[in-house]
């Protein structure tokens, strides 16, 4: 690694603001310098604690991780934020508009926020917010917060990347049922109802614990409710509270390994996936991809067989 590289960590790993803005642009550009700046901040992460937060759009999840901010900060923690926003299908550029929602740790040197675009990917989660936590542990920040775009059942996505995953639901959303679509019952470690101010809120409240008595526990911890008006502060104290009881449940939990290794092997699988797309981009034109899947669409070939040729060339 060279001196210019070394002294980079270096800043990164005391707290160095511009030094860290600096690594995540270079993460989400994918330059040279990234991976190596990666590779030596590796040694030094572990620490920090990855809470995800997902749900439905509106739920109120920016003011939420708003609120838990305002309390890690009181604590005196460093907290780092990292809103993964939908990007646009033309620029692949992100609207950033949990960032202007958060402009009130816009002087605090102990959050660092950044918007991300979701570039397409499953769930929202590109592999650079992956990469962008790392930094940030390595950074010393206590607390990592991540907010997920929330939109159809891609938010299972985030669950590969926290260590406690929230999910947000609110009552009045005209469908109550959203609290039992597929997957999210099974991710979330703890449940927030917001905007509990609003008329029906005790009803869903009780709906919701009705449907958490047929969920398995994992590892004995049954998913708490907590409620919350996160527009108010109220119930924020709470659910970090519980943030850390799930935290504490699972630091001393027999098969703390394993759920590690599970965690360390979806991350290896998905920059494997990557890494096999960068490939085939440089190895193989657009126009003979183009004239591939000219065939395929005129049926000369199968897409198996196009496939297949493709991964000969590597």
């Amino acid at each position: 690694m060279t001196t210019t590289l070394e002294n980079w960590a270096a800043q990164i790993r005391a707290g160095d603001v511009r030094a860290i803005a600096r690594a995540v642009s270079a993460i989400e550009n994918q330059t040279s310098d990234a991976e190596a700046l990666l590779k030596a901040l590796f040694p030094y992460t572990g620490r920090a604690c990855r809470v995800g937060i997902t749900g439905a759009p509106g739920t109120g999840k920016s003011t939420l991780v708003d609120r838990l901010a305002d309390h890690y900060r009181a604590e005196k923690k460093s907290v780092g934020i990292i809103a993964v926003d939908p990007s646009s299908p033309f620029t692949g550029g992100a609207i950033l508009g949990d960032r202007i929602r958060m402009q009130g740790h816009a002087g605090d040197e102990g959050i660092f926020i950044r918007s991300m675009a979701t570039r397409g990917y499953l769930g929202g989660l590109a592999q650079a917010a992956g990469d962008t936590a790392l930094l940030l542990d390595a950074a010393g920040k206590d607390t990592i917060l991540v907010e997920t775009v929330g939109v159809g059942q891609g938010e299972i996505e985030i669950v590969r990347l926290a260590d406690c995953t929230i999910v947000v639901l609110v009552p009045g959303m005209g469908d109550d049922v959203q609290s039992l679509k597929a997957g999210l019952m099974e991710i979330a470690d703890i449940f927030v109802v917001n905007k509990c101010d609003r008329e029906g809120a005790g009803q869903f409240e009780q709906r919701l614990r009705a449907i958490l008595q047929i969920v398995p526990e994992c590892d004995g911890w049954k998913p708490p409710v907590v409620r919350t008006v996160a527009t108010e502060g109220q119930g924020i104290d709470e659910l970090a509270h519980q943030i850390a009881a799930f935290r504490q449940h699972f630091a001393s939990a027999p098969n703390r390994s394993a759920r590690e290794i599970a965690y360390w092997k979806e991350w290896l699988l998905r920059l494997l996936h990557a890494r096999l797309i960068e490939r085939v981009a440089t190895h193989i034109s657009e126009s003979d991809f183009d004239a591939l899947a000219s065939e395929v669409a005129t049926r000369k070939k199968d897409p198996y067989a196009a496939v297949n040729e493709i991964l000969y060339r590597l």
